[in-house]
């Protein structure tokens, strides 16, 4: 009689974070409770930890916490606002989406690059990279492979070089995002800073990290149009320009005047947002500018009073603000391209159902914290960490903090449920060794940017490598050089930014 084995899927991020919070409850019941002297702004102070009375935290609780993670608690901060957010800049996208102009625009390139194969490798790297920076482009990827590999083949490249393009240009910028809402913006929450804090040397370890990924593929691809046999997939080379013959297409992807516009507001928007949450006079205090125009524009008989009040100067923006920026400006999108109001609405909402579970995944994980909270360990385990790291260099904790985050981004795959989860610890960790909040969130940025270019648990990768031909194996056979590389670089790079 045959019995069927049943093979071990992985859990979702959901239970993941679920059994996590399970977890954390017991350890309420084990772990010593305790506490720390805040701030009026609610920061820790080093060496006044204290133990109390126990909080062991119950099933209620533990079914309480995804709640209380959304809505906030008297000692944990809610999520709503970074959710919103997420729901928003979903909508977003819906609507922009909706016009084709990113898809078009890119499609465009390919085109009108014909016979220029190899300058289209750092061009469309570059253009991915932005992507995965700013708003943590990766799905959205799947539609260029079946554009990106039939022309890489044809040209005398392979499917992995095409592969490379989207996948290694978006995770690298994923790696290094700048203001990525889903990475940068939940973990900025968590630890209550500016997600504009850092930007400048996030900005640096983009453009180093997305340099050395296009002299890779170049090289790569310029080793496999030389000798085809040097290609990890040269086995079914020929079966792959069968599958992958050039079709003539009668659309010449030319963009319309509508679309043009809709991909100058796309960038526009995140120039504004970056300029937004960058602190101006923080960085100079004679960089008044914004604050000046603002106050001098609320001012202005009528207009003022039309625009609207209560604007906030740039450099002054947190999540109400940037949420506020996106709503905004698809509506603009909306009459740009002319789309009827049952259009938009339908683009918006398919936007934001798609982001959906990434704004239910950081309620859950933020439950984490609000019964570490609830229970009083988050200062017991603080506390033990002051102790243990107060002989560390800032230079070996930050590198500590980018290795745990390894492991970390295959338990938790989710980026910005790893934020939420984990960043209410690391972040005051880092204060004891001296090392900034915001360079906490680059290592852990960066470690799950890394893991994320090769982790069989990823969709994004698994699907590209589908369309691909390619398996696994061979993709890291291709990767692990690069891997290496990387590790080695952002580690480097951590190093020297903590001693600055």
């Amino acid at each position: 009689m045959n019995k069927t084995v049943k093979k071990f899927k992985m859990p979702s991020a959901y239970t993941i974070l679920f059994f996590l919070i399970i977890l954390v409850a017991i350890l309420t019941w084990i772990i010593p409770a305790g506490q720390y002297a805040t701030t009026k702004a609610g920061n820790i102070i080093s060496g006044t930890y204290r133990a109390r009375t126990n909080s062991p935290q119950g099933i209620w609780d533990v079914f309480m916490a995804p709640v209380n993670g959304m809505v906030g608690t008297a000692n944990t901060d809610g999520s709503i606002s970074i959710s919103l957010f997420i729901l928003v800049i979903g909508g977003f996208l819906g609507v922009v989406n909706k016009t084709r102009a990113i898809d078009d625009g890119i499609s465009a390139i390919i085109k009108n690059n014909n016979g220029k194969e190899k300058a289209i490798i750092p061009i469309l790297m570059i253009l991915f990279a932005i992507g995965g920076s700013t708003f943590g482009m990766g799905e959205e990827t799947i539609a260029f492979y079946p554009i990106l590999i039939p022309v890489m083949i044809s040209v005398g490249y392979d499917s992995i070089t095409a592969i490379s393009i989207a996948l290694i240009g978006t995770q690298v910028g994923c790696l290094a995002s700048t203001v990525n809402p889903f990475a940068t913006g939940v973990a900025s929450q968590t630890i209550n800073i500016s997600p504009g804090q850092g930007l400048i040397s996030r900005l640096v370890l983009l453009i180093i990290t997305t340099a050395i990924s296009i002299f890779y593929v170049m090289h790569y691809a310029a080793k496999v149009k030389k000798d085809p046999s040097a290609s990890y997939v040269f086995e079914h080379r020929q079966k792959d320009l069968e599958d992958f013959s050039m079709k003539q297409e009668s659309d010449d992807h030319v963009l319309s005047r509508g679309q043009k516009i809709v991909i100058w507001l796309f960038g526009a928007t995140f120039v504004i947002m970056i300029a937004g949450l960058i602190p101006w006079s923080n960085l100079n205090s004679s960089w008044t500018f914004f604050d000046s125009f603002t106050k001098w524009l609320t001012n202005v008989p009528f207009l003022g009073a039309l625009i609207g009040q209560d604007i906030a100067p740039l450099g002054t923006w947190y999540f109400s603000e940037i949420t506020t920026l996106f709503f905004l400006m698809s509506v603009i999108v909306m009459f740009v391209f002319h789309m009827s109001e049952s259009e938009y609405i339908n683009a918006f909402m398919e936007g934001m159902g798609e982001f959906l579970s990434v704004a239910i995944i950081v309620c859950v994980a933020r439950g984490i914290q609000v019964i570490m909270n609830n229970g009083y360990i988050t200062a017991t385990v603080l506390h033990f960490g002051e102790t243990g790291l107060q002989h560390l260099s800032s230079a070996v904790f930050i590198v500590l903090t980018f290795i745990f985050y390894i492991p970390m981004s295959f338990l938790i795959p989710s980026t910005s449920g790893l934020a939420a989860a984990t960043m209410g610890i690391m972040g005051p960790l880092g204060k004891f060794s001296g090392v900034d909040g915001s360079l906490v969130i680059t290592a852990y940025q960066a470690a799950s940017g890394w893991v994320n270019l090769i982790t069989p648990t990823s969709g994004v990768v698994m699907g590209a490598l589908a369309i691909g031909h390619v398996n696994i194996v061979s993709w890291w056979k291709y990767m692990w050089k690069l891997m290496v590389i990387l590790f080695v670089v952002v580690a480097g790079y951590l190093v020297v930014v903590s001693m600055l």
